[in-house]
């Protein structure tokens, strides 16, 4: 039998980064979690936590964390089966999720907040590129993400979502000084571009179809989805846009796209641990919904 105890205490010190603030968490001293690693790890022959400022797990570690969170999924479903086993006042179990930042700035948030605000949970959220999220999943670090690989990581199923439509676009001002001779790959060579973070290759992935080549792109950095839009409209750079979130500038002319009818379709699908949880498959249905509200068929 596992030893649940010790494997509370290494998901408390992986989630709060430190022994002391595990120990205030759970109540007990730091020597006490101390010991209850050690003894686990000495169970599992390796190290489970890599000691530092945050602690952070091995792949082991994470592992067995991502157990425990299955574990606790399973428990409150029980607990809702059989209240009169429920501890008193009740458990907000952990529920780490990954998910891109474009759909968090556009359909997710309110389909999470509905769904948190009445499931008994505490989310963890991690916002990655979409074509690295699955890699959560992979790890253990997440029980479910958004993400754009419609293979199902191993132990997890997978559903489609639809497909989030990309425009490029930027400001009338920035194109006519940018632009004035056409969008091309000389011209994309030297117009500044708008990129969330190293992972992005939405703009690339644009270019690439449109001039039929790699062509390298002069970048700003700006890793939030708003702050695209206030520099896109300021003139800064161009940038990939989800189609919904710049549909009213677009139409009252404050942005343009640069080539119109070239958008970039980028299909999601949501992957979840094979947790036999109903508080996941509440969630589930609650994204899935969302997303077909808001997203465009696949």
């Amino acid at each position: 039998m596992l030893d649940y105890a010790a494997l509370n205490a290494l998901a408390a010190v992986v989630r709060e980064g430190s022994f002391d603030r595990a120990a205030r968490a759970l109540h007990v001293t730091p020597s006490a979690i101390s010991q209850r690693i050690r003894l686990l790890e000495e169970r599992a022959g390796c190290a489970l936590v890599v000691r530092g400022q945050p602690c952070t797990p091995t792949d082991t570690g994470r592992r067995m964390c991502q157990h425990m969170d299955r574990v606790r999924l399973l428990e409150q479903e029980l607990s809702d089966a059989l209240p009169t086993m429920a501890p008193e006042g009740g458990v907000r179990v952990r529920l780490p999720v990954a998910v891109n930042a474009d759909s968090l700035a556009s359909w997710f948030a309110p389909a999470l907040a509905a769904f948190a605000a009445e499931a008994p949970v505490l989310v963890e959220l991690s916002v990655d590129d979409q074509d690295h999220t699955a890699e959560w999943l992979r790890t253990g670090a997440v029980l479910a993400a958004v993400t754009s690989a419609a293979r199902p990581a191993t132990g997890c199923n997978s559903q489609p979502l639809g497909v989030m439509r990309y425009l490029a676009a930027a400001s009338p001002a920035y194109v006519a000084r940018h632009f004035s001779g056409g969008v091309g790959a000389g011209s994309l060579a030297q117009a500044p571009s708008l990129l969330f973070n190293t992972k992005d290759e939405l703009q690339a992935g644009w270019v690439r179809r449109l001039c039929h080549r790699h062509v390298e792109l002069p970048r700003h950095t700006l890793p939030s989805p708003q702050a695209f839009v206030t520099a896109a409209l300021a003139g800064m750079g161009w940038g990939m846009f989800p189609q919904g979130m710049v549909e009213d500038l677009l139409a009252d002319g404050r942005l343009v796209e640069l080539v119109p009818g070239t958008p970039l379709d980028v299909p999601l699908h949501w992957q979840t641990a094979r947790a036999a949880s109903g508080v996941l498959d509440g969630l589930t249905r609650q994204i899935v919904a969302a997303a077909r509200s808001a997203l465009l068929p696949l």
